[in-house]
């Protein structure tokens, strides 16, 4: 059956030109010259896709937009203008609009768009097909459906189902860990088990034994041979992250471990071999990492064969919605509260806010409103205090810390603890992101964090 697409738009000679683009290209199109005519026709009609102009005749494309979600759910709209500013693009992101074009657009560039809409509605209806059958997809985990999330998508199905070891790249923040678990689970994989290690957050006397295991004796306390992480990943899969933090001299080691799949446990002389598929995640740039000698070039080169590359919240702000209501049905299982929503005004703020530390920063400030929040809906108020409490970890003031009337020494120690706290806290308890907050290593950090008895779980969003 033919897609069928609706295209709302009183610009004769436009309208003529994007029908028959599409229809080259084996698209079913109808028409309409006003947004009042395009409602109906929407209603009438099966579309798979709306494209809408937004200065029209009568009523505007932006304010058909909800009456066309109520006349065609599940049917994505993308917003054509000749008359583009910032608001337009945010207000028609706001009321559910998939994407957002400026006249005049190329046809490629509207091609890829389309593609990519119907693409996300494919995967949408096998997602309906599983759940109606009493299944479901790892994939409806990842929250998103912009353009960026959707292809994103579409690579990380497709690397999945392959046997070949991945490298995921991206942000602080930008789900690289649920992308690795999403990975494992259309694996054919799956059923075996999936073992994590943060190469960042191991001390580097501790990473090696921890990678390949040690034999008893092999160094002081090894009181006992014990596996390493690549053993007990036999089967399954394994996940190096923040693998750009490796130190160098173990990367020859790993270099074997990954293209012969075989190493020896520290002190050890056999060759223990490993059915093991790795996925290693970073979110350092590693062509940098190797020109300044950080990183060996054939162990990237070797990584970089299944490369997926995760978009920034910046760069997918039409998922705001989407992932604002689902942290705040979290916020509400998690506080107690019965928040309804977040106003327009309040998530104009998310929308002009860039992000820097992604979907784990947003899905912090959205608990924060919520914890500020004395009514049924999450309002500008509550979100500028969510902002404002959370207190920049390059402050230096103490700001009525602990141990201020101590001894110096003893207050240097408090203020420290009280720092870094603090940096896990505004970090939702990453320690690599903390590290990096603080201007230390995140060797420097797991070693503070043991001598003030600090658990950075305890600080997890």
């Amino acid at each position: 059956m033919a897609v069928r697409i609706l295209v709302v738009d009183d610009d004769r000679a436009f309208q003529g030109m994007l029908v028959e683009a599409l229809t080259d290209k084996g698209y079913e199109v109808d028409t309409a010259p006003t947004a009042e005519e395009g409602i109906k026709k929407a209603g009438a009609g099966k579309f798979d896709l709306i494209l809408h102009d937004i200065k029209l005749p009568g009523m505007s494309g932006l304010d058909a937009l909800p009456h066309l979600a109520d006349a065609a759910p599940g049917v994505d709209v993308i917003v054509m203008t000749g008359y583009a500013s910032k608001d337009s693009g945010v207000q028609a992101m706001q009321r559910g609009a998939y994407d957002y074009f400026t006249k005049p657009f190329s046809l490629s560039e509207m091609e890829v768009v389309v593609r990519r809409a119907l693409e996300k509605r494919r995967l949408q209806a096998e997602l309906f097909e599983l759940k109606r059958r009493g299944g479901s997809s790892p994939l409806s985990d990842i929250i998103g459906q912009s353009a960026p999330m959707m292809a994103a998508k579409e690579r990380i199905a497709r690397v999945a189902e392959l046997n070949t070891d991945v490298l995921i790249m991206g942000e602080t923040g930008t789900g690289k860990e649920l992308v690795s678990d999403t990975i494992h689970a259309l694996s054919s994989r799956a059923k075996g088990p999936f073992i994590k290690l943060n190469c960042a957050a191991i001390p580097e006397n501790l990473l090696e034994s921890e990678l390949f295991g040690h034999e008893k004796g092999a160094f002081t306390g090894a009181t006992s041979t014990r596996p390493g992480k690549f053993e007990q990943a036999e089967g399954g899969s394994i996940l190096l992250d923040e693998i750009g933090d490796m130190p160098i001299h173990l990367q020859p080691k790993l270099l074997r471990a990954v293209e012969q799949k075989q190493a020896e446990r520290v002190g050890g002389s056999k060759i223990i071999k490993y059915d093991v598929r790795i996925i290693a995640a970073t979110n350092q740039e590693l062509e940098q990492q190797v020109d300044e000698g950080k990183f060996r070039s054939d162990l990237y080169y070797r990584l970089n064969v299944a490369t997926l590359i995760l978009p920034p919240l910046r760069e997918r702000k039409s998922d705001l919605p989407q992932l604002a209501e689902f942290f705040l049905d979290r916020a509400n299982r998690r506080l107690g509260t019965d928040i309804s929503g977040i106003s327009i005004e309040a998530m104009e703020i998310f929308f002009n806010y860039s992000w820097p530390g992604n979907v784990r920063q947003f899905a912090n400030a959205v608990e924060r409103a919520a914890i500020f929040c004395k009514s049924t809906m999450i309002t500008p108020a509550e979100v500028d205090q969510a902002f404002s409490n959370a207190q920049p970890v390059t402050d230096t003031g103490f700001h009525g810390l602990p141990g201020t009337e101590l001894p110096l020494k003893q207050a240097i120690g408090e203020y420290e603890k009280a720092l870094i706290e603090n940096a896990l806290r505004t970090c939702g308890g990453t320690q690599t992101e903390a590290a990096t907050a603080l201007g230390i290593s995140a060797k420097n950090l797991w070693n503070k964090l043991k001598k003030h008895g600090i658990d950075p779980i305890s600080f997890k969003v």
